[in-house]
């Protein structure tokens, strides 16, 4: 009777052992969707090399990198670059992007000389990779002209949010800026474009690409054009920038479109303006400064944006992503923003990658 009753006893005890080893696999089984927002933050440039994930932001006026296999979440981390105590960037260090040109890093990123506001001294710096890893020392490499006069740099204008276009061998900067220097950052910006002679310093002179001149990018008190991003499908091109006032509700993003990809890219009569492409809703408030990029496995298109925290006017943002399509014409379809907490797919390839590890 006792040889049952330790027998029975031992069968209660692995019968217990493995339903604790069933349920710890069912707790490990990794996840397939995540929620947005995937981390506070605003002014998003993610990018893909290799196998990798690239992020680039702005901390308390230095720029820091992530690196990471997972599209949603960051990996590694290094701060990259410091401001300086004092010079034309040792304040208001924004919205860094991150580029791999011709074997190196390119940071491109906006600052001043003054902190706080009026933000009227904003220029464009640019750093370089002193290797072809992303943590390598990175070399200050100037502040670019974005004015009119290039012989004149003490005739400088405001610049910032610049990104850079490789388009059939040669490199464009685009990026927002002023008609000319103002004594108040209560100017309407435009979109600027122009030839680059290598990744740190442009060629010949600006030329204005975009206003605000649509209705869907015009209001009160501001008009911006700013945060251009590039984005191709096969041959065509596309840049996709945000307008209205970044700090409200209506922040949205806008486009334009290249006719003719072999024609004059400095040409504005060759971009055609659509819009807006992308926009808030009564859940998701304001949407703006996106990038793009593809899944771990390449089958997916995404867009990497921020969008307020409320509805009340400021700069309380965070960081969401969302799958997009392309129509039949091969424009992009970014559909409607998701509201925060709602489930959505990983990117593809991505829950096979946490598998595998």
């Amino acid at each position: 009777m006792k040889l049952k009753i330790v027998a029975f006893a031992l069968t209660l005890i692995v019968s217990f052992v493995r339903c604790g080893e069933s349920e710890a696999v069912v707790g490990d089984t990794v996840k397939t969707t995540f929620t947005n927002p995937v981390w506070d933050g605003a002014d998003p440039w993610l990018t893909k090399q290799g196998n990798e994930y690239v992020y680039c932001y702005s901390a308390n006026n230095s720029i820091v990198v992530s690196r990471s296999i997972y599209m949603t979440r960051k990996g590694e981390l290094k701060r990259i670059w410091q401001a300086p105590a004092t010079g034309w960037n040792s304040h208001s260090v924004w919205a860094p992007e991150i580029h791999f040109v011709d074997g190196r890093w390119y940071v491109y990123y906006a600052a001043g000389s003054t902190p706080g506001s009026p933000f009227i001294n904003q220029r464009t710096g640019v750093l370089r990779s002193k290797t072809a890893d992303v943590f390598s020392d990175y070399e200050d490499m100037g502040m670019l002209y974005t004015g009119d006069n290039p012989s004149d740099p003490q005739s400088n204008v405001w610049a910032i949010d610049m990104t850079v276009l490789e388009h059939q061998g040669k490199l464009f900067a685009i990026w927002s800026g002023w008609l000319e220097q103002k004594d108040t950052d209560a100017t309407p910006q435009h979109l600027y474009i122009q030839e680059m002679e290598n990744p740190y310093t442009l060629k010949g002179t600006r030329v204005l690409l975009s206003s605000p001149q649509e209705s869907w990018e015009t209001g009160e008190p501001l008009n911006l054009n700013e945060g251009p991003q590039i984005l191709k499908n096969g041959e065509q091109v596309f840049v996709v920038y945000s307008c209205r006032e970044s700090w409200l509700v209506e922040y949205r993003q806008g486009m334009l479109q290249l006719n003719d990809p072999d024609g004059n890219l400095l040409d504005p009569a060759n971009w055609t303006k659509n819009g807006p492409v992308f926009q808030g809703n009564s859940q998701v408030h304001g949407v703006g400064h996106c990038s793009f990029v593809k899944s771990p496995d390449g089958a997916e298109d995404w867009i990497v944006y921020h969008s307020k925290k409320d509805a009340n006017p400021g700069w309380n943002r965070d960081v969401r992503m969302q799958p997009f399509t392309w129509n039949a014409d091969g424009t992009p379809n970014f559909g409607t923003a998701i509201p925060a907490g709602k489930e959505i797919n990983r990117p593809s390839g991505e829950v096979e990658i946490e598998n595998a590890e």
